[in-house]
């Protein structure tokens, strides 16, 4: 029985797939190259912003374009891969078709490019009947649910001092090197979602396999669909991989499921969109950011967040700050986006204390409702005791201060060796929710 239902799926999605198909083909031609643009003269009012264009370069062989903008009578375009073959008056076609994906649950446990295609050596991709729209506008404010029930990340710090909830978005704001994309493999791990959704945007292509591997796991990965657009794509390939982890995201969202939406990272979905915008001749504003790259933001960042039914996407997003500068454009904007931040700090990594979470300079919107009542003040009086040691730190630490001069000082110092060790946690070890509450507890004498 089972069987034949397979069959009647399958039979379904073929039968959806013809229907899409065109009967006419409507095509344009290339009249000139700049740098990574071509500019197409033809039937211009068939194609559309965000539409797609194959431009032939052979027969059967055609590079796939994105229409990024319209110059008098012709339609500029950028290509998701290189433009070698390309020349003047080449056919380019119009695809009429949505642009977006038929994912199915068979998706799990395999990394694809920005356009949906497997790039793990395994067999092809089963789809599915429905297309998701890879440009979807968020759910309706006044329809959407709120967020859901605190959300066991099995990382202390995050569990403690910023409780998350399920359908929040938060950021995770550091510079280079500090321990992300590892902070990023214990989410995919460790949290309760059913799902996890993951984008690496702009990631090192050396990297990719590091992070499956080592730090993702088998176990990781069996949940997970890994979305991959390395610095060496285009900037298309690197915009449009933040587009398609939503998209995929908001597919199993629909199912009524958790999804863990991980993004890593925002900043260079925003400078590929810097890189698009320049070229179709935007004007640079702060930092060379286009007015483009801030209207895009919130319109990624807003479909992650609790949907009209069961399900929802838990986001977290990276944030890469120039030169430790958490007030450069990007992240300011995407601050105010977000419902809290978590902030990493070059100084907190020297020390070896992983992950390099600054308490005090994070936090999380929905604190203090997300926390169990009976551990809130336990968390206050942590975060209250971190605050005065960090005050007086260099003071301690020069042997300025004389000790007896302050009993809250005295006490935040006594703390502090116990605080930094629960803060410390390696890769390959999780802890519950209240589990980190109980042990914050008992440090704390309460």
């Amino acid at each position: 029985m089972s069987g034949e239902r397979l069959g009647q799926d399958r039979l379904s999605t073929l039968a959806t797939m013809i229907g899409e198909l065109e009967a006419t083909s409507v095509y344009g031609r290339v009249t000139a190259v700049r740098g990574l643009l071509v500019e197409v003269s033809g039937p211009i009012a068939a194609m559309s912003l965000g539409g797609r264009v194959g431009i032939e370069i052979a027969p059967g062989v055609r590079v796939p374009c994105e229409v990024i903008g319209f110059s008098g009578e012709k339609a500029l375009v950028m290509p998701f891969g290189g433009l070698d073959g390309v020349r003047r008056g080449c056919p380019a076609y119009v695809d009429r078709t949505v642009a977006g994906l038929r994912p199915t649950m068979a998706w799990l446990g395999r990394v694809v490019d920005a356009l949906g295609r497997p790039v793990d050596g395994g067999p092809p991709l089963p789809q599915g009947e429905r297309t998701i729209p890879f440009r979807n506008d968020p759910p309706p404010a006044h329809a959407r649910r709120r967020v859901g029930p605190p959300l066991d990340l099995g990382v202390r710090a995050l569990n403690t001092f910023l409780t998350c909830c399920l359908g929040q978005r938060m950021g995770i704001f550091a510079g280079s090197g500090v321990g992300k994309s590892v902070l990023l493999s214990m989410l995919a791990r460790y949290a309760r979602a059913d799902v996890n959704i993951i984008g690496l945007v702009g990631e090192r292509g050396r990297e990719v396999q590091e992070f499956l591997q080592d730090d993702l796991g088998p176990d990781g990965l069996a949940r997970s669909i890994v979305v991959v657009a390395t610095s060496d794509e285009p900037a298309l390939m690197r915009k449009q991989a933040a587009l398609t982890t939503l998209t995929l995201a908001e597919f199993f969202r629909d199912q009524g499921l958790q999804v863990m939406c991980l993004m890593d990272s925002v900043t260079r979905f925003a400078m590929a969109m810097r890189e698009i915008g320049l070229a179709a001749g935007e004007p640079p504003t702060t930092k060379g950011y286009t007015p483009t790259v801030f209207a895009e933001l919130p319109r990624l960042l807003e479909r992650a967040g609790p949907g009209t039914g069961d399900g929802a996407i838990t986001g977290l997003f990276t944030v890469l700050v120039d030169g430790g500068d958490h007030d450069e454009p990007v992240a300011d904007a995407v601050r105010g986006i977000l419902d809290g931040h978590i902030v990493m700090e070059r100084s907190i990594a020297e020390r070896g204390r992983y992950p390099a979470v600054n308490i005090l300079k994070s936090v999380s919107r929905t604190m203090p409702r997300s926390c169990d009542p009976l551990y809130y003040p336990v968390v206050q009086k942590a975060r209250a005791s971190l605050a005065t040691y960090a005050d007086m730190e260099e003071l301690i630490r020069l042997g300025a201060y004389r000790q007896g001069a302050s009993p809250e000082i005295d006490e935040a110092i006594r703390l502090n060796p116990e605080l930094e060790a629960f803060l410390k946690q390696a890769k390959d070890e999780a802890t519950a929710l209240g589990d980190g509450y109980a042990r914050l507890a008992r440090i704390m004498g309460m």
